[in-house]
């Protein structure tokens, strides 16, 4: 039976401490599979997928991102990276745990899965790091206009010289987040986009770590992350051989119900990315590791996984 463990590690900010979990299988491994999360999440929702990966063989590693989880230094932290160079303080510790795991087991092959924004930080990783990888695994993403995003970061920049850095925006919040349920008739809470099963919406709902309001120098480092994996020309920088497979609800409003999902995936194999694969699940919204459908969805990557293991 697997077994969970936790570990911290420093973040590259020289201040914080990063907050890991860390699943084992029974024997001896036969890869890694790190986790990156959503935005206004934690690596502990992960837990049960986690151990599904372990019990098929693989070390799960799964951080807590600067200013989440238990990676916080303080309540007022909930939320904020940084005043600076954020997004590539959590790319880089993205890496660093890449690197614990690699010096630990240099021989088996590491795999990145990333949710949401995790699929983003993801996406900005791969073109950062070329090396290392076996194979990346982006679930829930999505690719927003260069217009959209500029209009966003004009927006955030006046909320931040009026409130600070801090400042958790609600109408920022309710621009990036409050239209996610308008596809689905009488929403039952302001959440029902993440998932068709009323028992993870609620739990999320509960859980004082998931769906708080993200600061303002938050929202502007997840536009800049999205400007640069959004650009062509980074895309390049990725390994062309490296097996990607995107996986996606088509009735996620992050992905625009699939149409997105399918931009971002022509855009890597228009980069030269030689082995992506798509799939889109009917019905399935945000979330598909915590849908009604999750068990299918577990297998789908791990069938994934050990497929690039045979070739």
């Amino acid at each position: 039976m697997p077994t969970f463990t936790n570990f911290t590690f420093p973040c590259a900010d020289g201040k914080t401490t990063i907050h890991t979990i860390r699943c084992n299988p029974d024997g001896a491994p036969r890869g890694v599979f790190q986790i990156a999360h959503g935005i206004a999440e934690h690596a502990a929702r992960y837990n049960d997928f986690a151990a599904f990966m372990a019990s098929h063989g693989f070390v799960v590693v799964a951080n807590d991102h600067l200013g989440h989880g238990r990676s916080v230094l303080d309540e007022d932290s909930l939320g904020f990276f940084a005043d600076e160079n954020g997004w590539q303080l959590a790319v880089s510790d993205m890496k660093t745990l890449h690197d614990i795991m690699a010096d630990e087991f240099p021989n088996l092959p590491h795999f990145l899965f990333g949710h949401s924004m995790g699929s983003f930080l993801a996406r900005t990783y791969l073109i950062s790091h070329r090396a290392g990888l076996s194979g990346a695994i982006l679930s829930g993403t999505g690719q927003q206009s260069p217009a959209l995003i500029a209009a966003g970061r004009a927006m955030g920049e006046l909320e931040l010289k009026k409130h600070g850095a801090k400042y958790k925006s609600e109408r920022i919040n309710s621009l990036a987040f409050g239209s996610n349920n308008k596809a689905y008739a009488s929403p039952r809470t302001a959440s029902d986009w993440i998932s068709r099963d009323e028992a993870v919406v609620d739990k999320y709902l509960e859980d004082p770590l998931c769906g708080y309001v993200p600061s303002v120098k938050m929202f502007l480092d997840l536009l800049g992350g999205l400007s640069i994996i959004g650009n062509g020309k980074k895309l390049k920088y990725m390994n062309k051989l490296l097996p990607i497979f995107f996986l996606s609800g088509d009735r996620d409003p992050v992905g625009e119900n699939g149409a997105a999902v399918f931009r971002v995936y022509k855009s890597f194999l228009n980069a030269g990315m030689q082995d992506v694969t798509l799939k889109l699940y009917h019905e399935g919204r945000h979330e598909m590791l915590n849908e009604l459908n999750k068990k299918a969805v577990y297998k789908d990557i791990l069938s994934w996984v050990e497929g690039t293991l045979s070739v």
